[in-house]
């Protein structure tokens, strides 16, 4: 299975907010089994949606202490189901952010309703603590770009 939930980041002022973006494939291995017949994205995919774009907007800061990494879910709520097939767009607003935490108020937006919403808190996990040559291609990529 594949485990990054955003497929590309539409904008993204560091340390403030992001916009992502995921196409929900119908080839995805967890519709076999949630739910036969009724194939929804489980809630704990949609927030680990926001989580990763929330931590890429706190990564994008480059800051010395290190990777973004969600430590408590405050809060979660799914009003709607996200289908195979559907276009996600994931907002994540910094609401705190200093060198040992951080929080996000977070929003999964299909067809331009709000699907699911979470309010999250992140710890910082040193570099040194990550493989020799991890690289986030996607936040990378994007910023990179952004720089020419």
């Amino acid at each position: 299975m594949r485990f990054i939930l955003i497929d590309r980041i539409v904008s993204l002022e560091p340390g403030a907010t992001i916009v992502a973006a995921r196409a929900v494939s119908p080839d995805e291995d967890y519709f076999r089994d949630h739910f036969p017949g009724f194939p929804v994205v489980p809630g704990v995919l949609l927030v680990e949606m926001m989580a990763q774009t929330a931590g890429k907007c706190l990564d994008a800061e480059r800051r010395p202490r290190g990777k973004a990494m969600l430590a408590r879910i405050l809060s979660a709520s799914f009003r709607q189901w996200v289908r195979p097939g559907d276009d996600a767009l994931i907002h994540a607003a910094v609401t705190a952010n200093d060198e040992r935490y951080a929080s996000a108020d977070c929003r999964v937006e299909v067809a331009g309703r709000t699907a699911a919403q979470a309010k999250l808190f992140f710890s910082f996990m040193p570099v040194d603590n990550l493989a020799g040559n991890f690289r986030d291609d996607l936040l990378e990529d994007f910023l990179a770009e952004q720089s020419r």
